[in-house]
């Protein structure tokens, strides 16, 4: 068993920690919150009083902290883990931070002779309690393989993203893509109230398609990522009934901001031409206003 040096104890840290100390890992841990501190050594934890004392002598040394600027303080400020680390030692960063700032921390700490990888998680405190989380771990392989069997203490599944910088990339990707669609949803459950539709009928049909599926594993694995954009449901049919539901939402005086937006997406789709493609074209299309080299010759 590892000692491990646990630094962050909200509301994903304390039981993150917690699962730890129930798998045998020595655990000495720092909050700035003392209550929290206590709950941990309840349970078998030491206590520190800085970033520094919890960090000296550890194997491992996890963060998981709201904010970037926070992991910075901690690993470099007063009293900070990396006055105490051992160049043997390595970093966990699982918290959900901006990525370049990630990258620039990777930096510095590998500048200074230290072993850095970031390692986010995916679900919810839920899983953190049972011990059940999605980990993206972001490193080297030889980080990687050092850091599973400590992560996989807190998680049933690990990915491996692919490289330092890499977990907390796709972190934000699935969040930014979950919390948009969030909104998405809900102006069209709205939607479903207003015409007075049931819910459990729509629950019911958008189970079974994209709308409900999502367009990463049904209608993109078939079509546009295969190379093919010939019409199975084309941008112009997608743009026309797209148009039917705004026009009956605003008749309705449901607000449909994110609908209206993505119109505009295949409006341009449709002025490069791209109207008889299939409705999946729209990633290619998104893929050049972004500045990126084709994929797919028109």
């Amino acid at each position: 068993m590892a000692f491990v040096a646990f630094i962050g104890l909200g509301q994903m840290g304390a039981p993150m920690a917690a699962n730890l100390i129930k798998k045998g890992h020595q655990l000495s841990v720092y909050d700035v919150n003392r209550q929290a501190v206590e709950v941990l050594t309840g349970l078998g934890a030491k206590g520190a009083d800085s970033p520094s004392a919890a960090a000296s002598g550890a194997e491992f040394v996890i963060t998981m902290l709201p904010n970037g600027d926070l992991v910075e303080q901690v690993l470099f400020g007063e009293s900070g883990v990396t006055e105490s680390l051992s160049k043997q030692a390595l970093v966990i960063d699982m918290s959900t931070i901006h990525p370049l700032q990630s990258d620039r921390l990777c930096q510095k700490m590998s500048q200074q002779g230290f072993s850095y990888m970031d390692a986010p998680v995916g679900r919810t405190s839920d899983h953190a309690i049972a011990g059940t989380l999605l980990i993206l771990a972001g490193g080297t392989e030889a980080q990687v393989e050092k850091a599973k069997p400590v992560l996989m203490c807190m998680g049933s599944e690990l990915i491996n993203a692919g490289g330092p910088g890499m977990g907390i990339r796709v972190k934000l990707i699935n969040n930014y893509m979950s919390i948009a669609l969030n909104a998405l949803s809900a102006e069209a459950a709205v939607l479903c109230e207003a015409l007075g539709l049931s819910f459990d009928v729509a629950l019911q049909v958008m189970s079974g398609t994209p709308a409900g599926k999502g367009h990463f594993t049904t209608s993109w694995p078939n079509k546009v990522l295969k190379g093919d954009l010939s019409p199975a449901f084309m941008i112009d049919l997608a743009h026309k009934d797209l148009g039917i539901a705004l026009d009956v939402a605003n008749q309705f005086h449901v607000p449909m901001p994110l609908g209206a937006a993505s119109r505009e997406v295949y409006n341009q789709a449709r002025a490069a031409g791209r109207g008889r493609e299939d409705w999946t074209a729209i990633l290619e299309q998104v893929r050049i206003c972004a500045g990126l080299t084709p994929k797919i010759k028109q």
